[in-house]
């Protein structure tokens, strides 16, 4: 083991160690901004009925939070009572074999299907070890798009999203009016194609079987083709999603869009652009394509010392209509409780998409996802697709050539 990992190891031993702390029982949640928070808030409700337990909320930034629980699943040590866990990371967290199959006595999560939004609920459920996890939010995909920007180009909504042929040529009609680029990534383009039109039961990378469909299916060409063409066409802004330049880019108006989930609204509006208010719109995405970005699960770790409790603050956070409520109302988590969609707050007007009711319409999306499945391989499927599209879209390697490669690699990779 690295020096790096033990240190983590050792970090996680201390921080996770769970128990009991001047007569109360200690129950230990990892998480990441701003899940923690979420986490906190619940408590003044959860804890009325559990006045003996100390709830310890250990936040991490993002990507510590993954790499410490990624070190302390393989030592099968130092993990926490519930852990948070990112989309990205379900695949290969439930494969791992360390979580509790909620679907099981005592949790029997299986009576509470109905209530989760489906595509959230399948992603969590693996072929060999079960319901690893329960969905807490979810990040319905929706096109935002700077209205005053589309508006002075000659551009209308149904020309950005009616096909990726007339978002290509609104993509036009946006540079030659004063050099506004439609996206900032053309890779942003790829990651919507690639999710569209997948089998029921399959993946974004691989089939039912666990069997690479990079090179097979063609989701992957067309993706490949339609992010050259941006590309070709100097559309899109060649920065990279988080980076600083993205969000100057997007705070000047030099990008007239950005297509994520609906979580991105409140980035927007706390901290990413907030003097843009009421300038943004939101709309579905290209061809009526109805996918999904992120999402938040929890898990209870297999060496949890508080298990019981773990699942009761599990379903208080996941099953309660008024904590679903309250964090969508707060911190713009979309919620996975179904019951959660009914709120008036969904009919409420926006006030920074220019008074838009637009939370309908991710709702809708929402319950057309189709359920795919989770693979272990998926984040080096990933990785390996995105190096092959940059190197057509800067070396100009072959679509055909890219893919070939992109196939051979995550086919190897997966019988590993």
């Amino acid at each position: 083991m690295s020096y790096y990992k033990s240190t983590l190891l050792a970090l996680a031993l201390s921080i996770y160690a769970g128990g009991s702390h001047a007569d109360k029982t200690v129950l230990t949640v990892a998480a990441y901004p701003a899940v923690d928070q979420i986490v906190k808030d619940s408590l003044a409700v959860w804890s009325k009925n559990h006045p003996d337990v100390e709830v310890k909320v250990v936040g991490r930034e993002y990507s510590d939070h993954h790499t410490a629980m990624t070190t302390a699943l393989a030592a099968s040590s130092g993990l926490p009572d519930i852990m948070t866990i990112e989309y990205g990371y379900l695949g290969r967290f439930a494969n791992s074999g360390g979580f509790e199959n909620l679907l099981e006595a005592p949790y029997s999560a299986g009576e509470y299907e109905k209530k989760i939004v489906p595509f959230a609920w399948a992603q969590a459920n693996h072929a060999k070890h079960g319901q690893t996890a329960l969905p807490t939010d979810i990040g319905p995909g929706a096109m935002f798009y700077r209205a005053d920007l589309v508006k002075a180009a000659g551009v209308t909504e149904s020309d950005l999203n009616g096909s990726w042929d007339s978002f290509i040529e609104s993509a036009k009609k946006l540079k030659a009016n004063g050099d506004i680029r439609i996206i900032a990534h053309a890779r942003d383009v790829k990651d919507i194609v690639i999710r569209t039109g997948i089998e029921p039961g399959s993946g974004i990378y691989f089939d039912s079987n666990g069997k690479s469909v990079v090179g097979t299916d063609l989701r992957f060409k067309r993706a490949f083709e339609l992010a050259k063409t941006v590309r070709d066409g100097g559309l899109d802004a060649d920065i990279g999603a988080w980076s600083n330049e993205w969000g100057e880019a997007l705070r000047r108006g030099d990008v007239a869009t950005q297509m994520m989930g609906a979580w991105l609204g409140g980035h927007l509006k706390n901290w990413l652009a907030p003097d843009t208010a009421g300038n943004w719109r939101s709309t579905t995405l290209p061809e009526g394509a109805n996918v999904s970005w992120g999402g938040t699960f929890y898990g209870i770790p297999k060496q949890s010392k508080n298990k019981e409790l773990a699942w009761s603050l599990i379903k208080h956070l996941t099953l309660s209509q008024a904590q679903q409520e309250a964090a969508f109302v707060k911190h713009d988590a979309f919620p996975a409780l179904v019951s959660a969609h009914n709120a008036s707050f969904f009919d409420e007007a926006i006030p920074f998409l220019g008074d838009q009711v637009a939370r309908p319409t991710w709702r809708k999306t929402a319950m057309a996802i189709v359920p795919t499945e989770v693979f272990k391989h998926d984040a080096i499927a990933e990785e390996i697709v995105n190096a092959e599209l940059d190197l057509v879209l800067t070396k100009g390697k072959s679509v055909t050539d890219a893919i070939a490669d992109a196939e051979r690699m995550v086919a190897r990779r997966a019988r590993r």
